[in-house]
């Protein structure tokens, strides 16, 4: 901060004794020691605050990148999506989906149909399985029922 070697420092102590008086002496240079202090802290505080600035700034400046990159990729994926969810022509093929010939979609056909017949042709009765939930008519509302048809 000062730059004051031990010449000076004997200097101003010479000057202060004659001018303020052994009496006096010792409490100025109590007042004067509190005061650097208070400078010296002050200043620090100073420099504190502005380093934590400079480095919140800089942090800012690096969320803003960041945020910028994952907009751009985030828009990218949304755009890719979207032209993936677009219809096509039934006789035109997108980008991304293989071509198959007319032979593998017909073998395809049949293999969903193959595996879907079988369940179709499940019934409780033919297997052993039972029913989760059976209807129960009690015997007072299906008289009621036949005897209004």
């Amino acid at each position: 901060m000062f730059d004051i070697g031990f010449l000076e420092l004997l200097i101003i102590g010479v000057v202060g004794l004659l001018v303020l008086g052994p009496e006096r002496l010792p409490k100025a240079a109590r007042t004067a020691g509190l005061w650097i202090g208070k400078i010296k802290r002050t200043v620090s505080n100073m420099q504190r605050e502005i380093s934590s600035q400079l480095e919140a700034e800089e942090l800012r400046q690096k969320l803003d990148v960041q945020q910028k990159k994952l907009d751009e990729s985030l828009n990218k994926i949304k755009q890719d999506v979207e032209s993936y969810a677009e219809p096509t022509p039934t006789g035109e093929k997108s980008e991304g989906e293989p071509q198959q010939s007319s032979s593998d979609q017909s073998s395809r056909n049949k293999q969903q149909s193959s595996i879907a017949a079988p369940q179709a042709s499940r019934s409780p009765t033919a297997t052993s399985e039972k029913p989760q939930h059976a209807p129960t008519i009690s015997g007072s509302v299906s008289d009621k029922d036949t005897s209004s048809r």
